[in-house]
């Protein structure tokens, strides 16, 4: 494996309000007693080894959410599969972002961040409220008005649309990301307990009490812009952000997980990735990466995300991944 696998563990400093479960049992069953809608429309491409398809499922509040799906060509035996959020202001993107997955032999479904850039998925249900100028805080003065709770309940519903295509064996889906999608891939880990693998890359969205005290970066900085414009509010806001961090939902997952943070990430401090690593209630490893910041290892963390996904979701991994076990 590469980087510096460690066992540091560092306790959080965030606490979890006492109805943080039932708050997400009744998001989650709100979002899947809507009919799941799924479509998958062939997308014509020039690719020869690789099929391309243009999905739609309904998410929170019955919102469409598009999303691309990439397997190998002519599959036709149950494929393992991932789903993946990317960074910070981005959705999908483009049909031929990232190909590494399918290329693996996995069904790869890349999911819209609603409202995103580069997405195509519309946040029609936000509330309108203040916020610092982006969506981190967005509807941050209630849970139930948050953001993130519609992007955490899509990503349980891409999770059941995945589940849902025939050429996927439901029982070996697993979660991928970085940034941004690395904080998501965690929630979805908390949310789906038996997912079967989850790869947390440089992960935002973690120690949400502290952030804004140890980033002076974009996009923690719009908390901090928050708080300091509205004081009143900061008491509220963090209240709020107990239901979304990634150390909460990290105590509940049971999937094996690889995390890796860059030890001078500005981004996403390591000081808020290792206390999720810390409270993580599965099977665990962390990779850390002393010189790097928010990149971490970069195409060496892409090299380790594909031998632990192929230790725990393909029935034949090669010796190579013997080291992640």
């Amino acid at each position: 494996m590469h980087g510096e696998p460690s066992t540091v563990e560092v306790p959080t400093t965030q606490t979890e309000p006492d109805d943080f479960d039932a708050f997400w049992a009744d998001t989650i069953a709100q979002t899947r007693s809507l009919p799941l809608d799924l479509t998958i429309t062939p997308l014509p491409t020039r690719l020869t080894q690789i099929d391309v398809f243009d999905v739609s499922f309904r998410g929170f509040g019955g919102t469409p959410v598009r999303a691309w799906l990439r397997v190998p060509h002519d599959a036709v035996e149950p494929l393992p599969g991932l789903v993946q959020f990317f960074g910070y202001g981005n959705g999908r993107g483009h049909a031929l972002r990232d190909l590494r997955w399918a290329s693996a032999g996995y069904a790869h479904l890349v999911v819209d961040a609603r409202g995103q850039g580069h997405g195509d998925t519309d946040d029609d249900h936000a509330d309108g409220g203040p916020s610092a100028g982006g969506f981190l805080t967005r509807g941050i003065r209630s849970p139930y008005e948050y953001y993130y709770r519609r992007v955490y309940a899509d990503a349980v519903r891409a999770v059941d649309a995945l589940r849902a295509i025939d050429l996927v064996d439901p029982s070996r889906v697993g979660t991928v990301g970085a940034s941004q999608g690395g904080g998501i891939a965690l929630a979805i880990a908390g949310l789906v307990p038996d997912i079967s693998v989850a790869i947390v890359q440089a992960p935002f969205l973690c120690e949400l009490d502290r952030a804004a005290t140890l980033s002076s970066e974009h996009p923690y900085a719009l908390l901090t812009q928050y708080f300091a414009d509205r004081r009143g509010d900061t008491a509220v806001a963090l209240d709020t952000l107990r239901y979304f961090d990634g150390v909460n939902h990290a105590k509940r997952a049971t999937a094996p997980a690889l995390l890796s943070t860059g030890l001078l990430d500005g981004v996403a401090p390591p000081q808020t990735v290792l206390p999720a690593f810390t409270a993580y209630g599965g099977e665990k490893h962390v990779v850390l990466w002393p010189y790097n910041g928010h990149e971490a290892g970069g195409d060496l963390d892409e090299e380790n995300a594909l031998e632990f996904a192929a230790t725990h979701l393909l029935a034949n991994a090669p010796a190579a991944a013997d080291s992640l076990r």
